[in-house]
């Protein structure tokens, strides 16, 4: 009794974000999770929203030259090993042309206002006009194949991680459960200023890709180069640095939504993170 008592207080922090219960699937085809729990065996969980900023040092293992968790990602895609999903739902499977478009910087409104041309912006003399006209015919001349203006993997630096932290009463211990990981163009590259999703993919294709190219989906260990891991133990191992945005509420608001941007925000994570461990701490209080 008093075990199940201490759940029902410490609950009470995490329902203070006004979270509603939701079904966990028990079947592979329609959970994302690369280990799906029962729903038998679920006494609590929440679903949680991460973002992973791959500059950080605790993640450059993940973000190591030419082998960029973006790169094996984008790779898979393109070689239709991996289907992307328009929205971390994963219910929209998008097109390889419609994933490489959400790759593409989008061109914005803008050029020479009237008075610019009047004042003579962007005119250009007869005798430059004619040695650019050649520079044209000679780039034109030596161009192969069609220039792609995607963003670099390299580029792509920001990734968002959905998880349902989840309570196992069978296994007695709260579990991360990993249901998806989207890329992201992240706001400093994007010229409308607000961050773009660029596709979503369920962790159980992710996982079997990361298997697949052993090679190329290194975590890479800077101290040991005999003891490098795969991407996907580096995430079972939770070998990586985030930050929480959005615990699941009612009006599917995010943090910096509720409580504010900036410093409120980044404070507003931490008290999240310590709730749910607090949570987990107050299971075994009697």
């Amino acid at each position: 009794m008093k075990v199940i008592k201490a759940i029902g207080v410490a609950a009470g922090i995490l329902f203070s974000f006004g979270a509603v219960a939701q079904q966990v699937s028990t079947t592979q085809s329609s959970n994302p999770s690369a280990r799906p729990i029962p729903e038998s065996d679920v006494l609590f969980k929440k679903t949680v929203w991460r973002k992973i900023d791959l500059r950080e040092k605790q993640n450059k293992p993940m973000f190591s030259e030419n082998r960029e968790i973006t790169k094996v990602i984008i790779s898979a895609v393109k070689s239709g090993e991996l289907v992307a999903y328009k929205t971390d739902s994963v219910n929209v499977p998008l097109t390889t042309q419609e994933f490489l478009a959400n790759m593409t910087p989008k061109e914005t409104e803008g050029g020479l206002t009237e008075e610019e041309k009047a004042a003579g912006f962007g005119e250009v003399e007869e005798e430059e006009d004619a040695w650019g006209e050649a520079l044209g015919k000679s780039a034109t001349e030596t161009q192969t194949g069609p220039v792609s203006n995607e963003y670099f993997a390299k580029q792509l630096y920001l990734l968002e991680l959905k998880e349902n932290v989840v309570f196992d009463k069978k296994r007695s211990r709260m579990y991360h459960d990993i249901q998806t990981i989207s890329l992201k163009v992240p706001s400093t590259l994007n010229a409308l200023g607000f961050e773009q999703n660029i596709g979503s993919f369920k962790m159980s294709d992710l996982v079997r890709i990361f298997r697949n190219n052993p090679e190329v989906a290194i975590w890479y260990n800077a101290q040991n180069d005999a003891q490098h891991k795969n991407l996907a133990d580096a995430f079972d191992l939770w070998l990586f640095s985030s930050y929480i945005t959005k615990i699941s509420n009612p009006g599917d608001r995010g943090l910096g939504d509720i409580y504010g941007g900036g410093k409120k925000g980044l404070l507003a994570a931490q008290d999240a993170l310590e709730a749910l461990i607090e949570y987990e701490y107050s299971l075994w209080s009697y």
